[in-house]
């Protein structure tokens, strides 16, 4: 299995990529953990993202792709992978395709959800400053204020804040949206809805993927 998942910030993106990829036994290769571990370690990669993350802004394309790169070359990727936050415009997939020439995309999964419903999602969404597990802020787990995996602390990130949210949104329609029109011209692209419970996506998103198996055979 060799995927990747689009869709707005707050679509549930991180969600359901770490289910399918523990059901694949495939690694769940999140460009933006890995740029917030960056951020969290000091490395001077990290010093330059945050400070593009924070403005809502994205990452430049050979930081990217190199970071990429170096991701699925790496032993456990063999087998498949699933891929969340990358590409994010029409020439990080270009560059995506010459990567996975030898190994190509399966399917392109897009999560469908509405604009006031992700900003809602996101306004309480709360990261674990230890370990990077994303909770909701009513979620009981972290009621003491403690990450029960890992005893750090949840806390809204700097690019979850309003202002930063606004331009996030602004940058995928102007810059990532075009990439549901560049993958459907390749046959690639199946849309989800994403709206209802995490089972409830989860789903779909098997249903879809059983399908476009059956129909592959």
């Amino acid at each position: 299995m060799r995927m990747l998942i689009l869709g707005r910030q707050g679509a549930g993106k991180g969600t359901q990529a770490g289910r399918l990829a523990e059901l694949a036994a495939v690694p769940h290769i999140s460009t933006g953990d890995m740029l917030r571990a960056a951020v969290r370690e000091g490395t001077p990669l990290g010093q330059r993202a945050k400070q593009i993350m924070d403005a809502g802004d994205l990452v430049p394309d050979e930081v990217m792709v190199g970071i990429v790169d170096d991701r699925l070359h790496e032993p456990d990727a063999a087998r498949g992978w699933i891929l969340d936050g990358f590409p994010r415009t029409v020439g990080q997939a270009e560059a995506l395709a010459e990567i996975t020439a030898a190994t190509p995309l399966d399917v392109v999964l897009e999560l469908v959800v509405p604009n006031d419903v992700v900003i809602e999602r996101i306004s309480i969404r709360r990261t674990c400053d230890g370990c990077g597990t994303v909770y909701s802020a009513d979620d009981a787990a972290i009621a003491d204020g403690t990450c029960p995996k890992c005893g750090g602390t949840p806390r809204q990130r700097d690019d979850d804040r309003p202002e930063a949210v606004a331009r996030r949104l602004a940058v995928y329609e102007s810059d990532t949206a075009p990439l549901v029109d560049h993958y459907a011209g390749l046959g690639l692209l199946e849309a989800i809805d994403g709206l209802g419970t995490t089972d409830e996506v989860f789903d779909r998103v098997l249903a879809v993927i059983d399908d476009r198996t059956s129909r592959r055979i």
